[in-house]
């Protein structure tokens, strides 16, 4: 495959969408600094980022074609087979781009190694134009990443590169039944969680995080790789009463097992991925959702 175009994923940096919120710079930073906080960290965590997509720029313009791509658009954009996915920025990034690309491979620029995990985003800018030339020649190696997907009885999907949210859009308890390896109750929780390999890390392991603390012993999460064909989910904070019941509330996915979930929640159900709630489908009475592993993978540039 010859690639003749790369797609630059970003997205607008803390500052300007403060400078959006306030109309400008300057309302901005007095907002800031009269609430205690540094302008400064806003400042020059900005500068960082953008000088390192104008030295990207640089080198995409010797070489190829390529357009810039923010965030927002990425529900609505249309990939080619002939696109080649470039992402700057953090692994959260990274991650809701590859909900929207299909098949096309990604790679991912880390752009402040100060500030950034670099998890998913590996690369540097400094070893990036040697390889550009082979990657749009398609001498590309690949890391294959599972994902989840969720389908609701009308026929909607999501996918997820990280995790699922599924339960009610405000913090106010969720309602649904659950259904998972043959048994079934309803439950009154915080909602249920769903877990990828590649979001083990994130999400999920906040959640082994607090039952440690509340325990006051180490409560080792399980370990899974980002090809593993397994998904892990968690029912946050179930409640027990007359109603609700609190026997399922772990397990793993996998793709002989599926987890089923129906609505009890007359208005504001969700069920959102990877951490972006303006992305939903609407989950409220009636509606059903199955969650398993998605066909499709994501492709990462190693």
């Amino acid at each position: 495959m010859i690639y003749e175009r790369i797609l630059v994923v970003r997205d607008k940096t803390r500052l300007e969408q403060l400078i959006e919120r306030f109309n400008s710079k300057a309302q901005a930073e007095f907002y800031i600094n009269r609430s205690g906080g540094d302008f400064q960290h806003y400042l020059v965590e900005h500068e960082v980022f953008i000088q390192a997509l104008s030295r990207l720029e640089s080198q995409l313009k010797t070489c190829c074609k390529y357009k810039i791509l923010y965030r927002s658009f990425l529900s609505s954009f249309i990939f080619t087979e002939t696109d080649l996915i470039l992402v700057i920025g953090q692994d959260g990034l990274l991650a809701n781009t590859a909900k929207y690309v299909d098949g096309q491979p990604i790679i991912g620029i880390n752009p402040d190694f100060d500030r950034y995990d670099g998890v998913l985003v590996k690369h540097q800018l400094d070893t990036l134009e040697t390889n550009l030339k082979s990657w749009l020649e398609g001498k590309i190696n690949v890391e294959e990443v599972t994902m989840a997907q969720a389908t609701l009885g009308d026929g909607q999907t999501l996918l997820a590169f990280n995790d699922f949210y599924i339960g009610a859009a405000t913090h106010v308890s969720s309602r649904y039944q659950i259904s998972f390896e043959g048994k079934q109750e309803n439950q009154s929780s915080s909602g249920v969680l769903i877990s990828t390999g590649a979001g083990s890390t994130g999400w999920l392991s906040s959640v082994f995080n607090m039952t440690t603390a509340i325990s006051g012993k180490i409560v080792k999460q399980p370990i899974l790789n980002r090809q593993d064909n397994q998904l892990v989910f968690v029912v946050r904070e179930p409640f027990l009463s007359k109603m609700s019941q609190v026997s399922i509330g772990y397990g793993h996915i996998t793709t002989s097992r599926e987890l089923k979930i129906t609505s009890h929640m007359p208005t504001n159900g969700v069920i959102f991925s990877d951490g972006i709630e303006s992305d939903f489908l609407a989950f409220n009475s009636g509606s059903t959702v199955t969650v398993g592993l998605a066909d499709k993978k994501a492709l990462l540039v190693v």
